[in-house]
């Protein structure tokens, strides 16, 4: 086996390395990183669905996909992620409790004892401190999950917003689940660091010939080119989600905004606004110009802009309208 620390904390070159690992490599890896504050989001989840708009973009939060499915994730740098890549047979490549329990092991060396339950996760004192996802590719398949450490707790219960009343769909929804810090569960005054030395030692420890895998300039290069095609891209993280229906309202002191969408591959294809804010005309100007543009912030802005034309609204008010459309 090879084994990986990533020094590297941008969210999408990690994401993009696990996914050149498991197409383009054959041998076996145990790859371990952190990223920056970001959340990340299952393949096949409605990215706006799970998301806090307003907390998102006022923290300046990276928002990625990964290629596996399963519900939405926090990631600081207080959260350490672990992820096995390996061949296998075909048809038994699909198996959380195999790899979730060496996790287990090495955590249990450590003085920490974990229990695997529903949702893939481990637990601590009835507390969830990892979640976990797979994909299959071929006859490899990439496990990988997160170990909340010292994250800030905080900014995972704001960041992870899910409002299913705002959006209609068939995307797979987050399952809300009590969370807590390792850290918080042990004696010894661990840094993040020598938890994260303490889970590679175990490997090493464990898998004789384990040997330190170095991406080379070739592969640093391929990886990032994945990252800039893919993972980084607003199709993959936002138009990638499934077919969606979409509606909220917001109250100014100005007046009323209620807006309905549907939203296909990231389109706009259907609007429905009505209110106050603006007289009917301008509305109905503003739903004709909607469909046929890309449900993002840049376009919403820009079509508001063109229709609400000289009409004065205040920065605050003028986010509070925007956030009408997330």
């Amino acid at each position: 086996m090879n084994c990986i620390i990533s020094k590297i904390s941008d969210p999408y070159f990690n994401l993009a390395a696990e996914e050149y690992l498991l197409k383009n490599r054959n041998e076996d890896f145990f790859l371990l990183y952190r990223n920056e504050p970001s959340i990340i989001v299952g393949k096949h989840q409605n990215t706006y669905a799970e998301i806090n708009w307003d907390f998102v973009n006022t923290h300046k939060l990276k928002v990625a996909r990964r290629l596996s499915g399963g519900g939405t994730v926090y990631h600081d740098r207080g959260n350490l992620n672990f992820a096995f890549i390996r061949k296998g047979l075909e048809g038994k490549l699909v198996d959380f409790k195999k790899y979730t329990a060496p996790i287990q092991e090495a955590l249990y060396k450590m003085g920490i004892d974990t229990k695997y339950e529903e949702h893939n996760s481990l637990n601590l004192n009835g507390l969830k401190v990892s979640g976990n996802a797979e994909h299959v590719f071929k006859k490899r398949v990439l496990h990988h999950g997160t170990l909340l450490f010292s994250t800030d707790l905080g900014n995972l219960e704001e960041a992870i917003d899910i409002r299913p009343g705002q959006y209609s769909d068939k995307a797979v929804r987050s399952v809300k689940a009590k969370v807590a810090n390792i850290s918080e569960s042990i004696k010894s005054k661990l840094t993040i660091e020598e938890f994260e030395s303490g889970i590679m030692h175990y490997f090493r420890e464990s898998n004789p010939g384990c040997e330190t895998y170095i991406f080379d300039k070739k592969e640093i290069q391929q990886i990032n080119k994945l990252k800039v095609d893919k993972y980084e891209t607003w199709q993959w993280i936002f138009s990638y989600s499934p077919k969606y229906k979409f509606s909220n309202a917001i109250k100014l002191d100005k007046g009323n905004l209620e807006v309905m969408m549907d939203v296909d591959k990231g389109l706009i294809k259907n609007a429905s606004i009505s209110g106050s804010l603006l007289i009917p005309e301008k509305l109905r100007e503003l739903e004709i110009s909607l469909p046929g543009l890309y449900h993002k912030p840049d376009q919403i802005l820009k079509a508001w802009d063109k229709v609400a034309g000289k009409v004065s609204f205040s920065q605050r008010e003028t986010y509070a309208i925007l956030s009408a459309f997330f």
